[in-house]
């Protein structure tokens, strides 16, 4: 695995962003690595699927650009091993391949690519691309801290209705034993004065 980091200050504010680039052409990664480390992002380069699967598992990133044609294991099988495993469920991908016709880009997205560029490309447009995948990224993450938060509260609340349910239920039996008490006594009353 190659590392690649540009150290002037990234062209966007904020964190850095991390892309795991996956080719088995060594010349591909290494251009692709210089050229997304100029644009501001911490790039790991693998040139096959299996150490992809491993670095994803081992640090996470903030998405992957996948050949979608390698040897020993496709693109295709690293995305349905990405895909299906709940903890990388989500991670974007896009994929990128040699092939120009519309079967590959149908390909790619059926597997559950998040995109798919064709080779030769320009490289504005995959870093275009790029921003735009993560920002669609950044939203769900977003959506699903929303979610879970809503789901927090919706959760608390029941908690405090089902306490106020039962505290409702003692009250109802403390108001029935309440008046059979008072039944009884209004019985003693009536008894006493019949007799008395």
């Amino acid at each position: 695995m190659e590392l690649f980091e540009h150290r002037d200050v990234p062209l966007r504010p904020g964190p850095v962003r991390t892309i795991l680039a996956v080719d088995d052409s060594r010349t591909n990664l290494g251009v692709i690595g210089r050229r997304l480390a100029h644009l501001g992002f911490l790039t790991a380069l693998s040139d096959n699927g299996a150490e992809a699967l491993d670095l994803i598992a081992a640090r996470g990133f903030d998405l992957v650009l996948l050949d979608m044609i390698m040897p020993r294991m496709s693109g295709v099988a690293v995305l349905h091993e990405i895909r299906s495993n709940p903890e990388t469920r989500d991670l974007p991908v896009i994929m990128l391949t040699g092939r120009s016709d519309p079967a590959a880009a149908v390909e790619a997205l059926a597997a559950g690519a998040d995109d798919h560029v064709a080779k030769p490309f320009a490289f504005e447009v995959l870093a275009a691309r790029i921003e735009r995948t993560l920002a669609r990224a950044r939203r769900i993450n977003e959506l699903k801290r929303s979610n879970a938060a809503l789901d927090a509260r919706i959760a608390a609340r029941a908690m405090e209705l089902g306490e106020m349910r039962s505290e409702l239920a003692e009250t109802r039996a403390d108001r029935m034993r309440l008046i059979a008490s008072i039944q009884a006594l209004n019985d003693q009353v009536e008894r006493l004065n019949l007799n008395g």
